[in-house]
């Protein structure tokens, strides 16, 4: 009566991921997977009925037929072949933000899981948190009336500061598998603490920079209660470019075509990362000297201002003019049994790939155009490529390392 659960990836948020999966009490671990034995051990000892393997494909291959669903939390460029193999084999997947890597492995795991109908989830617990299901249901009960436009932004910065890969090789510890840990990733040397176990975000070729790492997290409530789709055009500013690190800060610029909930027929989005904020003079509602949480979003409507903080309470502007607006009535959500239960034939969860799909793709668009700075690439989202710029079109998808084929990407 229990789902068979895997996990792929269980240190760190992996852990967490796999923690709060196992609370539901409706799951029975069976079998764990990590590059990295130190983490597999100290899963196991948690999980002692789990069997054990280094590489995901073993397990898939000698559990198949025993598994129901899998969690992955590897870093990102190794989010999608796991993931599509998953779906394929018609086991559920919760896997963590950002989907995937690449613009492409994102509406390509979107159309598997919904032909393979399995049930999915993004990790971005929030969507389920009370504060954003606040500031949701406030924008679509149309608080601060239609939206103008929004800003968000995260402090957070991942880079290095000369923005060149390091010389040399240091010896592979005996715990980590290399090899598996780069997947489909271009090979290279191993470099101590440059990128495992948490570096690789700020790397080209393994993560997203802060752009990719909060931008799923911080657009998804605006996405959720806006019905935000596709956008026409993004355009990006950046502290640099570099092929290997992605710069210390970005604000991209995005045009989406408006929806009923928007005072016109498109409406623009800011996003800014590397401790970047918008002007506080944007918003006719907030005073001159207010001061912006270091993470979160600025939707300004025609009546209003909604500033949510990331994580915190919704609040909106002018103070005066909300100080008594209610609180909606919330029924309390786990994000995590949201996708035990939709697993188990209950119901959707509410971050599935057909939601985080289409936000992970608007997200990485970002990553894309910080590498043509100053350029406005404008978006054929049903042919997944750039109008007005082929060279752009090629950072759409990547080929993967030989013997890395993965059927479906």
């Amino acid at each position: 009566g229990k789902l068979q659960h895997v996990a792929i990836g269980v240190g760190g948020q992996g852990a967490s991921d796999l923690k709060n999966i196992a609370g539901s009490g409706k799951v029975h671990v069976c079998a764990l997977c990590d590059i990295d034995e130190a983490n597999l051990q100290k899963a196991a000892a948690l999980y002692p009925d789990a069997r054990l393997y280094r590489d995901w494909r073993d397990m898939f291959e000698k559990e198949d037929g025993k598994i129901d669903s899998v969690n992955i939390a590897t870093p990102d460029h190794m989010h999608a072949p796991p993931a599509m193999t998953a779906i394929r084999k018609k086991i559920h997947v919760f896997c963590e933000k950002p989907l995937t890597h690449e613009v492409y492995e994102a509406r390509k795991l979107t159309q598997a899981a919904r032909k393979n109908g399995v049930a999915t989830q993004m990790g971005i617990q929030i969507h389920s948190h009370d504060f954003y299901r606040t500031a949701v249901q406030w924008l679509k009960d149309g608080a601060i009336g239609k939206v103008k436009e929004w800003h968000s932004w995260t402090s957070a910065v991942y880079t290095n500061e000369d923005k060149k890969r390091p010389a040399g090789a240091d010896p592979v510890p005996e715990q980590v598998a290399w090899d598996l840990w780069l997947g489909v990733a271009p090979e290279r040397p191993y470099k101590e603490e440059i990128y495992h176990p948490f570096k690789w975000r700020a790397w080209r070729d393994f993560g997203g920079g802060a752009t990719g790492d909060f931008g799923c997290h911080i657009f998804d409530p605006v996405f959720t209660a806006l019905g935000i789709g596709p956008p026409l055009s993004v355009t990006c500013e950046a502290e640099c470019f570099s092929e290997e690190v992605y710069p210390a800060w970005t604000v991209a610029r995005y045009v989406f075509p408006g929806t009923p909930m928007t005072a016109t027929s498109t409406i623009q989005a800011t996003w800014l990362d590397g401790g970047k904020k918008p002007e506080v003079g944007m918003s006719p509602h907030l005073a001159k000297d207010h001061e912006l949480p270091p993470s979160g979003s600025m939707i300004i409507g025609e009546e209003g201002t909604l500033i949510l903080p990331h994580v915190g309470p919704p609040h909106l502007y002018p103070e005066e003019k909300f100080k008594d607006y209610p609180q909606p009535e919330l029924a309390p959500l786990d994000h995590y049994h949201e996708f035990v239960e939709a697993a188990l034939g209950n119901g959707v969860a509410g971050a599935n790939f057909d939601f985080a799909g289409p936000l992970t793709e608007t997200v990485l668009l970002a990553n894309v155009a910080n590498r043509f700075q100053g350029r406005t690439l404008e978006w054929d989202a049903d042919k997944l490529r750039f109008t007005n710029n082929r060279e752009a079109t090629k950072y759409i998808r990547r080929r993967y390392r030989k013997g890395w084929r993965v059927r479906g990407l």
